[in-house]
């Protein structure tokens, strides 16, 4: 394989849920990752969301030498610079916003700059991939898009609706994000995104992050190298390689009845028998990504191309995306 590359590469998690201290924020550093988004609510109202994002921001303080708070891509570049790993703060649900559209500013007065749009069910918003019947954007949901877009936001679709997700990108004035799903034809199940949501996010300048979450993966952790490389190779080909990104979804480090609840939250009493995430062989940790790089290269991918994956590719999505502001330290 080749050797893997110098630390002059952006390396760009998408998404990544884990139970963090400060053992698995070296990890972040072993890995050079320059910018990791991290989930800060999944079923949480606002006023549980903000207790999460306290956690985070008090995590952030008590381990400055290692990480930073990132609000734009002038915040990414300087974390790169300072040998720091930037993180960026999102939800996998718009349930924080409740049925208050002002909540969405608020949020992102506290840096908040990801949302995806619905989680494993429907809401206030739209569907989710594991309904039934797709209604598309509520109402409500079509201001939330507009409000996401004037605030600076991202707009996130890994779990949303197939038609939910089509409206949201015809409707959305900025790229919009698939921060961690699959293709559906690599693995056949609803969190993985169809052949028309694919095309459309990227015709319209999004990125696809592509997922190593057991669920989403032919044969869970066992999908091997090449099976993922040819994927990779033929979904470049599909969307364009500038399209295509990484999102982990990594979940270091949660315990059975956290992983349970993200199955379940409060809307079902059916039991969730949910064991921790087994990963990749050739991914295990976020400390591999230099290897990953050079698997891309090894794969046919060249330089710019296997940058792009790596991390230029959400960067150029970001600053399209989110407005600038001053960076923060």
């Amino acid at each position: 394989m080749t050797s893997p590359p110098a630390d002059d590469w952006l390396i760009v998690d998408a998404l990544e849920l884990s139970r963090w201290d400060r053992e698995l924020l070296l990890e972040l550093r072993e890995g050079n990752v320059s910018c990791v988004h991290v989930t800060c609510a999944f079923w949480e109202s606002a006023r549980d969301t903000l207790s999460r994002l306290g956690q985070m921001l008090s995590l952030i303080r008590t381990n400055a030498d290692l990480v930073t708070h990132v609000r734009s891509v002038a915040d990414i570049e300087n974390a790169r610079r300072s040998g720091r790993t930037g993180i960026l703060l999102g939800f996998q649900n718009a349930s924080p916003l409740e049925d208050d559209i002002e909540l969405a500013g608020a949020f992102h007065a506290l840096g908040v700059r990801v949302v995806q749009l619905t989680y494993n069910n429907q809401n206030h918003v739209g569907s989710s991939c594991y309904e039934s019947a797709d209604a598309g954007l509520s109402r409500f949901g079509r201001l939330v898009i507009g409000e996401l877009n004037e605030l600076g936001m991202a707009i996130d679709l890994s779990h949303v609706g197939d038609r939910t997700s089509l409206e949201a990108i015809e409707l959305s004035q900025a790229p919009v994000a698939i921060t961690h799903a699959n293709p559906r034809w690599f693995h056949d199940v609803p969190r993985n995104r169809p052949d028309d949501v694919l095309r459309a996010c990227a015709a319209r300048g999004g990125v696809v992050g592509v997922c190593i979450y057991p669920l989403v993966l032919p044969e869970g952790a066992g999908c091997d190298w090449p099976q993922f490389r040819d994927m990779l190779l033929r979904l470049a080909d599909q969307i364009g390689v500038e399209h295509v990104g990484i999102g982990t979804d990594f979940a270091r480090k949660q315990p059975a009845e956290f992983l349970a609840w993200l199955r379940a939250g409060r809307w079902t009493r059916q039991p969730q028998d949910v064991g921790e995430p087994a990963w990749p062989e050739w991914l295990p940790t976020p400390a591999a990504f230099p290897q990953l790089a050079g698997r891309l290269l090894d794969a046919g991918f060249s330089d710019s191309e296997a940058r792009g994956i790596m991390g230029e590719n959400w960067l150029r999505f970001f600053r399209t995306v989110f407005q600038e502001e001053g960076a923060c330290t």
